[in-house]
């Protein structure tokens, strides 16, 4: 079972960790603001699955965490989620900290060379969406492969049985 717990500083400058979003969903999604293609495309599927939602979408939180916090500052997140994926909070911190982070979710990432830039680096890495319910307890998770419709239909089911049991 993942632990879910991190300790972090959101794009806004804020310490959060996870109890910092009680109360509410976390949909939480490790990457990094410099990836090509696959966080792109993962960003998009969430924030399509959150538009088919509609109003239910505002019980969950978004969360993007980096992977790469030397480069994914604040600032960073920040510029990249507002013009991109605005659903988003972007969160980062020190290497250590998202290293705990990484570990709590069990997520695997390798910093390499990227085949597309001589100078820079890539850092692929596991790519699941994760769904934390509202205490903080670990649901489900969706894999970067999703329809943006059936993780509609995955995140509606989550909300309709928190409903039913509370």
């Amino acid at each position: 079972m993942l632990d879910g717990t991190f300790s972090l500083t959101d794009h806004d400058g804020n310490a959060v960790t996870q109890a910092s979003y009680r109360g509410r969903f976390m949909l939480i999604y490790f990457g990094f603001t410099h990836c090509r293609k696959v966080c792109p495309r993962s960003l998009a599927c969430m924030t399509a699955a959150l538009d088919a939602l509609g109003d239910a979408a505002g019980r969950i939180v978004p969360l993007y965490i980096t992977v790469d916090p030397e480069r994914d500052t604040p600032e960073v997140m920040k510029s990249f989620l507002e013009e991109n994926f605005p659903r988003f909070t972007g969160l980062t911190g020190s290497r250590e900290a998202i290293d705990r982070a990484k570990a709590s979710f069990r997520v695997f990432t390798r910093k390499g060379p990227d085949p597309e830039d001589a100078e820079g680096y890539a850092v692929p890495h596991t790519a699941f969406a994760y769904l934390l319910g509202p205490d903080g307890t670990y649901l489900t998770h969706f894999m970067d492969t999703a329809d943006p419709a059936k993780m509609a239909g995955g995140l509606r089911d989550m909300l309709a049985k928190s409903a039913a049991t509370a």
